[in-house]
Parts: structure tokens; C-alpha cells; sequence
């Protein structure tokens, strides 16, 4: 099941990725709430089917993700946290801590100037 689910989400991608960049940009501002008739099919034109279709898509992507996750997350059960195991050490209190045996090297000092 998740399978045909992740196979649809990528053609989902696909048909919504090209939906978008189908559809007319809206790069005059306002003017496209004004009631302008500029265009054959009236003031909204044919990009009245393209919202409409990407809307339906954007749903259905939406939908598909929920879905995919929830089956997802019902196959595996353990979450990748809790297998993370955590070393803890454990310092005795009133005793420092101890440095560890080997120093690193020094670095070499600024040359001297006369």
C-alpha cells in the first residue's frame, strides 16, 4: 500500500509542479481584482479551470502525504530516537575530574620581533 501511495505522490508532484507553471502570472496587482475585461473569455479568462484543477491536485497531494505518513508511521513502530544509546559517566563527587593521559602538542609561539 505504501508503495502505490509514494509512486502516486511522486505523479502528483509531477502534474501539480506542472499545473502551477501552466497558469497565468498574475504580475499586474490589483488590476486583477478591478473587474478589468482585457481578455477573450472575460475577466477571469480560462485561468479559472487552472485554479480550480490545481486546487483539486494541491487537495489531493495534500491528502496523499497525510496518508502516506500515517501508513508509514503504522509499519514502523520504533522511532529512530529511541534507538540512540547515550554512554553516561559517572564522576565520583569530591574527586576531580582527571585529564586524559596524553597532551596535544603545543603549538609553535609568534615569532619574536627585535
Amino acid at each position: 500500500m505504501t508503495t502505490i501511495l509514494l509512486i502516486s505522490q511522486f505523479v502528483l508532484t509531477g502534474i501539480l509542479t506542472i499545473a502551477v507553471l501552466l497558469q497565468k502570472s498574475s504580475s499586474i496587482g490589483l488590476g486583477a481584482y478591478s473587474g478589468s475585461n482585457e481578455s477573450l473569455f472575460g475577466a477571469k479568462g480560462p485561468a479559472g479551470f487552472m485554479a480550480k484543477f490545481t486546487f483539486i491536485v494541491a487537495i489531493i497531494f495534500i491528502v496523499n502525504t497525510l496518508t502516506l505518513g500515517y501508513f508509514y508511521n503504522q509499519s514502523k513502530k520504533v522511532s529512530i530516537a529511541e534507538d540512540i544509546k547515550i554512554e553516561k559517566s559517572v564522576v565520583p563527587s569530591g574527586t576531580p575530574a582527571q585529564a586524559p593521559a596524553t597532551t596535544a602538542p603545543e603549538a609553535p609561539s609568534a615569532p619574536t620581533t627585535k
